[in-house]
């Protein structure tokens, strides 16, 4: 069924720029045509833009309601245990929910935190199924680890100094049997068997290198290699995680990851806080993507990626919400206008232009996510765009200017009118048309609420436990 949307503006791309007064037309999910006229159209005024990706994401529910605030990442993590989903397909489905109405057309899920109330491949159907509903594209990766499940090397030393009651607690949650690499491998491929299809694409998803074994990463590599599949993982998020590897790789951790050949434009790779000038390099060379995920960095005082830098030697870069936006809100808008703020550049000295830095943000997202070319509006594309209220974004109307920077200037997702993703309209007027976002936040927070009594060791144990972890990765800084 052929389908048209008339515009005030449309985002052309960065050699064409915005162009005005425009009907844009889409048949089966493509778009057919894009035809221009004299005329302003009728009604409020509207900005059509190509569909955000939010290039790294672990579709989980907002950290801070847990009590994980104001720490590093070491033990953000144990504590963001509490926030185990309830449901996987609800708290599935209000992550991508939230996600597109922000404006994502794609998202990636590097699943780290199974409901555990399902087998896995039972558990991804969940996720497929609630990927259908919203409307949204999905990358889904299973994040696997077989090694340092409470700390970067032996556990003894924290585990010892609570009591035995906190470490039993402890154990349970997370000290548990690993899988075998061959058993990962074929699991990653019985999930692909079940769920993949032209909007949801399967990858492989070591969790990051700290937290899997050489065998486990090698195979993935192999695996990668002779399928196509692609591989998305952490790298270098914290100082422990770049002390952990200068110890364990005196080679360099990048260098390894090229030399079992993992590192290729089949893989993305998380935050890189942390990575070398010569790293970067390497990076950029094997055609692999960098996601930054710059407000998640800042609530982990993780620190400041080196993204012009990653840009000026050739890294693509895709950007990330890692469900930590600055308001937690997941608003991929105001995620893209901080990245762009912190790395666009001093003075008169520019990395990008801003439509540069948009149109590359959604190209190497997409390439992330699998979805399909490189997001620009132009026929033959993917019908992936969202339509902006330019009433809104242009609210005092004094003067002619560029509606991309005004979205720069102070755009969030309140100005997200429509999302359209493969011709299919998922969000109008606002709200998310598959499902009732609302109703299944409601019925989250009830279940969140009763199910947070079964982590009542973890809360007790919390003080002790994170005072031994301070402890322990204070010490790992000062080893050679």
């Amino acid at each position: 069924m052929a389908s048209e949307v008339t515009a005030t503006s449309l985002f052309a791309g960065p050699d064409r720029g915005t162009i005005n007064n425009v009907v844009l037309h889409h048949v089966a999910g493509i778009i057919t045509a894009i035809t221009e006229s004299s005329a302003p159209p009728p009604g409020p005024r509207s900005f059509v833009i190509p569909a955000f990706v939010n290039a790294h994401d672990h579709a989980r529910p907002t950290a801070s309601s847990f009590g994980a605030v104001d720490m590093p990442l070491e033990s953000w993590i144990l504590r963001s245990a509490m926030g185990t989903p309830p449901d996987p397909y609800l708290a599935a489905a209000s992550a991508m929910a939230r996600s597109a109405r922000s404006g994502c057309g794609a998202m990636m899920i590097h699943y780290t935190r199974p409901s555990g109330k399902l087998p896995m491949v039972e558990e991804a159907k969940e996720i497929a199924r609630a990927a259908n509903d919203v409307g949204i594209r999905v990358a889904f990766a299973l994040a696997v680890r077989d090694q340092n499940p409470v700390v970067y090397g032996d556990s003894e030393q924290v585990l010892s100094a609570l009591s035995a009651e906190d470490r039993s607690s402890v154990e349970q949650l997370f000290i548990r049997p690993a899988m075998s690499p061959r058993d990962t491998i074929e699991l990653t491929e019985t999930i692909a068997t079940e769920i993949a299809g032209p909007t949801l694409d399967v990858q492989f998803g070591p969790a990051g290198v700290q937290w899997c074994s050489h065998q486990l990463l090698e195979a993935i590599a192999e695996s990668s290699a002779r399928s196509g599949r692609r591989v998305h993982m952490h790298l270098l998020e914290t100082i422990y995680q770049r002390a952990w590897a200068d110890r364990h790789f005196p080679d360099g951790v990048v260098r390894y990851l090229r030399d079992i050949g993992l590192l290729s434009p089949r893989l993305t790779l998380a935050h890189g806080i942390h990575a070398r000038p010569d790293e970067l390099e390497m990076i950029a060379a094997s055609g692999a993507r960098l996601v930054t995920n710059f407000s998640s960095n800042l609530h982990l005082h993780s620190g400041l990626a080196p993204v012009a830098a990653a840009h000026r030697c050739g890294c693509a870069i895709a950007v990330g919400v890692d469900g930590l936006a600055l308001d937690e809100d997941d608003d991929v808008i105001r995620e893209m206008r901080l990245v762009q703020s912190a790395h666009g550049g001093l003075g008169f000295k520019r990395t990008w232009s801003r439509p540069e830095f948009f149109a590359l943000a959604i190209r190497n997202g997409r390439a992330a996510t699998g979805a399909p070319g490189p997001g620009e509006l132009a026929p033959g594309a993917a019908a992936d765009f969202v339509t902006l209220d330019l009433d809104r974004l242009d609210r005092d109307a004094i003067m002619e200017v560029d509606p991309l920077q005004l979205l720069f200037a102070r755009g969030n997702a309140s100005l997200v009118r429509d999302v359209v993703v493969d011709g299919r309209t998922i969000v109008r007027e606002g709200k998310v048309v598959g499902v009732d976002l609302d109703a299944i936040e409601r019925e989250l927070r009830g279940m969140y609420r009763e199910g947070v009594r079964q982590f009542g060791g973890l809360k007790r144990a919390w003080a002790p436990l994170a005072g031994s972890l301070n402890h322990w990765f204070d010490a790992q800084l000062g080893c050679g």
